[in-house]
């Protein structure tokens, strides 16, 4: 008898795991802000000018802390060099070579988590 008592209460056990399991939620991230982001060039001689357009608050004052949604800042990568932190919506570039560069742009979360969020642009310097 104590077996059968022991096989009972561990089905029971079993049964109210597994139905833990079972019962999916799909959850959607508490946050579904996706920032816009558009950026322009201006070369002028061997400066190009980057300037970018969002909505995302670009914040210099919480740059590595928590995240915040509606802010963080922007990485930038010239000719698929180093990774450079922009928390203003404008990058100078001077001294370029002649010649067609890219930058990518990416926005990022005050914790450098991605929004998801990217541009690819190229300009030449005659």
């Amino acid at each position: 008898m104590n077996i059968g008592k022991g096989l009972i209460i561990i089905s029971a056990i079993a049964l109210v795991i597994s139905g833990c399991g079972s019962s999916k939620k799909t959850e959607v991230s508490a946050s579904s802000y996706k920032p816009t982001l558009e950026v322009s060039t201006e070369v002028k001689g061997d400066i190009a000018t980057l300037t970018l357009t969002t909505d995302l608050k670009l914040s210099q004052e919480h740059y590595d802390q928590v995240r915040k949604e509606g802010e963080g800042h922007v990485h930038l990568s010239l000719d698929k060099g180093e990774k450079e932190i922009l928390t203003q919506p404008v990058k100078v570039y001077e001294h370029l070579s002649k010649g067609q560069h890219e930058v990518k742009v990416s926005l990022h979360n005050n914790d450098h988590t991605p929004y998801d969020v990217s541009k690819t642009v190229t300009f030449e310097v005659k």
